[in-house]
């Protein structure tokens, strides 16, 4: 049984090493599954004391804080919640991933978490579209996504129902993405499978989560 491959896309004030970090764990529980592999997003964020999608514990340096778009253009800023009309740096974001898909897929799946999520829930409605060739991923897996507050983004949601099988998972202490952001992203994904925990923002990877990761991954070996 040959271990599915998964492109994983990190949170905003995150990186490719930091991610790899803080889901030990993750994959530690799915090393009969899966192979993690991790892609860097495109624009490296101005350093900032409070972000509001920045887990407490991070130790990522300033120097590699990225992030995959920009909410606040002028000021190169991201917050989930900031209500915007355009953005900035998504289109290069699908360009780095359809170039990681080129250059080191295949992949099985696609994981995100946070900003990561949202935009893998952009890639999905892509890929549902048949807008984008390169992404032929079997699944997703969305931890801690939202629906993107801008109004440039809304045309990935309007009219469409994703059928790609996906993994929904959100804490209930979530303090940077709530429960119900991530709950208001569902009904693009008529067909979502959900793993709530009761912690906060991060990958719950806990014995109480192993068998509905692994169940969920299995349906792909």
């Amino acid at each position: 049984m040959a271990p599915l491959r998964i492109l994983c896309v990190h949170g905003y004030r995150q990186s490719a090493g930091s991610f790899r970090e803080k889901t030990g764990a993750l994959r530690k529980l799915l090393r009969k599954h899966g192979e993690l592999v991790f892609l860097d997003a495109p624009h490296r964020v101005p350093p900032a004391h409070n972000s509001p999608d920045q887990e407490k514990s991070s130790k990522v340096s300033d120097e590699d804080q990225r992030g995959w778009w920009f909410s606040d253009v002028q000021e190169r800023s991201f917050d989930a919640r900031q209500e915007c009309e355009s953005s900035l740096g998504l289109d290069e974001s699908l360009d780095a991933l359809r170039v990681a898909v080129k250059d080191m897929g295949p992949f099985d799946g696609i994981l995100g978490f946070s900003q990561g999520a949202a935009l893998v829930a952009m890639v999905c409605a892509l890929q549902e579209r048949k807008l984008e060739p390169a992404f032929n991923f079997r699944f997703a897996i969305l931890v801690a996504g939202f629906r993107s507050a801008c109004a440039q983004h809304q045309h990935f949601y309007e009219d469409l129902q994703v059928t790609l099988p996906s993994l929904h998972v959100f804490g209930q202490e979530d303090k940077v993405i709530p429960e119900q952001m991530s709950r208001d992203l569902l009904p693009v994904f008529p067909g979502a499978h959900i793993l709530t925990h009761p912690g906060g923002h991060f990958i719950p990877a806990a014995s109480a989560q192993k068998q509905i990761y692994q169940e969920f991954l299995q349906r792909f070996q």
